[in-house]
């Protein structure tokens, strides 16, 4: 063996390999080393809690989470919302639908006045469920879901799925007493809620292909010609749509509707916040039979008195929940990939260390603060970042001028009415 060995290295072939070798190993190890030094430019950031838990609810509800709400993080969300806010939700799109907001005034307003004539109680709260449904679905698909009394009863369905959607699930905590909830009848509800709406939201589909050519300007229409002309850049199932559009009808009724009843809600417990803001309606309206969104934009005072409606009151105070993507540290405690995240706006929104006098109604402090977006980490009621809230535009604004229209009592183009009347709201006696 060793005369083996021996008889290698004397091998004039083997010793000339090996001192190619080397010098090769040894520049392969710098170049290595070099690479390692080099000044790249910086990665994009990381997002560690960009995720969706998939929750039981999320998954029968809406199609397997394929809405935007509870999609996972990837290229069928982004596209999925790319068409969600280029066609329904963007400013410019909001702001196109001003006609659907004037022809709700009216219908609203006039429902009250004959309310009144008659001497009948009104419930706000369904009324402004109803009008919020109306707004959302007259955008996603021309069409009311209101019956003779002024009811919706697809809005009520929606509302259940809403409730559901938020519901405590056992088997998504304790994955191994999922049969609970099998046993309680929670999954039995799901998937009889889902049944009832899959059907309305068929109809509504098959309708909506058959009018295609009618010239509707619509969400729904428009995504249905788009993926008729191939033009979206993924294919959309029917699946697909319903969840969307479940979405639009869901994300946008309860939640502008709430906010707007605690914004009346905080002006009639503070009635010198409701002078001031009468105050300065007065000034920017002045006699005009009717208002639009240019007298919206001159209003600051009103826009500080929704953010801080929506600082006290946020829509969804555990915002929607989110999960980990990978590992991250936050507040010094490591937490793994596929760990759901809930954020606590409720309790941020009034944190003394971030807000003098927390618990107060005072919209002066949003004079000359924050925004809606959530760029700033102690005020952000519609989310944060990729995954807040695309629909902040359409809620904003419908909040904005329903309150304002019930802060003057505006009856758009009526013609025998020349003038405003301000409303004045209070708290009944005793």
């Amino acid at each position: 063996m060793e005369l083996s060995v021996a008889k290698l290295f004397d091998n004039p072939l083997f010793l000339s390999l090996v001192l190619l070798l080397f010098p090769l190993t040894i520049w392969l190890k710098l170049q290595k080393n070099g690479r390692r030094k080099l000044k790249l430019p910086p990665a994009p950031p990381k997002l560690p809690i960009i995720g969706r838990p998939r929750t039981t609810a999320a998954n029968i509800l809406l199609y397997g989470c394929n809405d935007v709400g509870f999609a996972p993080y990837g290229e069928y969300w982004r596209q999925a919302r790319k068409v969600c806010v280029t066609q329904l939700l963007s400013l410019g799109r909001v702001n196109s639908f001003q006609f659907l907001r004037d022809e709700e005034v009216e219908g609203t307003i006039d429902k009250l006045r004959r309310a009144s004539i008659n001497g009948e109680t009104v419930n706000l709260s369904q009324l402004l469920s109803t009008v919020a449904n109306n707004m959302v679905s007259r955008s996603a698909v021309t069409r009311k879901f209101e019956d003779e009394d002024g009811k919706s009863p697809f809005g009520l369905l929606g509302r259940r799925i809403m409730i559901l959607l938020m519901s405590f699930c056992v088997g998504d905590l304790f994955p191994y007493l999922k049969w609970i909830d099998v046993v309680r009848g929670f999954k039995s509800s799901l998937k009889k809620v889902n049944k009832e709406m899959d059907a309305i939201l068929d109809e509504i589909i098959e309708e909506r292909k058959s009018l295609q050519n009618n010239g509707e300007n619509d969400f729904l229409s428009i995504i249905l010609k788009l993926q008729e002309d191939g033009l979206l850049e993924m294919d959309l199932t029917p699946d697909n749509i319903k969840a969307i559009m479940l979405d639009m009808f869901v994300g946008g009724t309860d939640t502008t509707s709430t906010t707007l009843e605690w914004a009346m809600a905080e002006l009639m417990k503070n009635q010198n916040v409701m002078k001031k803001l009468q105050k300065e309606i007065r000034t920017v309206v002045g006699n005009k039979a009717k208002v639009d969104m240019n007298d919206i934009n001159q209003m600051d005072y009103l826009k500080c008195v929704i953010k801080e409606t929506l600082r006290l009151h946020p829509a969804v105070p555990l915002l929607v929940p989110r999960e980990t993507t990978s590992m991250v540290n936050l507040g010094g405690y490591d937490i793994p990939p596929n760990i759901t995240v809930l954020f606590n706006v409720w309790a941020i929104h009034r944190d003394p260390e971030l807000w003098g006098k927390p618990e107060e109604f005072i919209p002066e402090r949003f004079e000359n603060s924050v925004d809606f977006r959530g760029q700033d980490f102690e005020y952000f009621p519609f989310g944060l970042g990729r995954r807040g809230c695309p629909g902040m535009a359409f809620a904003v604004t419908f909040i904005l001028f329903w309150l304002l229209i019930f802060c003057t009592g505006s009856i758009g183009n009526y013609q025998r009415v020349k003038m405003l009347r301000i409303w004045t709201w209070m708290k009944p006696m005793g």
